[in-house]
């Protein structure tokens, strides 16, 4: 009368997946790559990411975030980037931030760059609209070359 019959899969209730992917507060959906998680090889998203880890690769996506402790040591490309830890290669975004806490080592390709005071880029720079190749800041002028010499009269102190 009360004995248990075994569930056929059909009428089994569905277990619940885990879902890697976490909705953000506009609906879209993201990855996150834990601080715990390192990734040697390339990372390929069609979602946004989130990278507190380190990857050992090159990363494409849609738009990234990477933590302050993060380290991506391989080319970046994506829609728009906001950079808080360390690169160590290039990069190429729409919408590039480079927050205070970044270090990047590589050149970088943009159509919006945003740097925050304390962000820390050696590399090379060029707009996307531009064809040529990507360009080092150039040097200040000499000004000590061009000015004219300071003459100092009998009646001048020099203190």
């Amino acid at each position: 009368m009360f004995s248990k019959s075994k569930q056929s899969p059909e009428t089994a209730p569905a277990t619940p997946q885990r879902n890697n992917n976490v909705r953000n507060s506009s609906g879209h959906t993201f990855s996150v790559i834990a601080s715990d998680v390192e990734i040697v090889g390339n990372l390929t998203a069609r979602v946004d990411l989130h990278v507190d880890g380190k990857v050992q690769g090159d990363v494409t996506c849609g738009n990234l975030v990477q933590g302050e402790g993060s380290i991506i040591a391989g080319k970046v490309i994506a829609e728009s980037a906001k950079l808080s830890g360390h690169v160590e290669g290039s990069i190429e975004a729409n919408d590039l931030v480079i927050e205070s806490t970044a270090r990047i080592m590589g050149d970088v390709v943009y159509s919006n760059l945003t740097i925050a005071p304390g962000g820390q880029i050696d590399g090379k720079f060029r707009h996307k609209s531009s064809n040529a190749a990507p360009t080092t800041a150039r040097p200040a002028a000499n000004v000590a070359k061009q000015a004219e010499p300071l003459v100092l009269g009998a009646e001048s102190k020099v203190i």
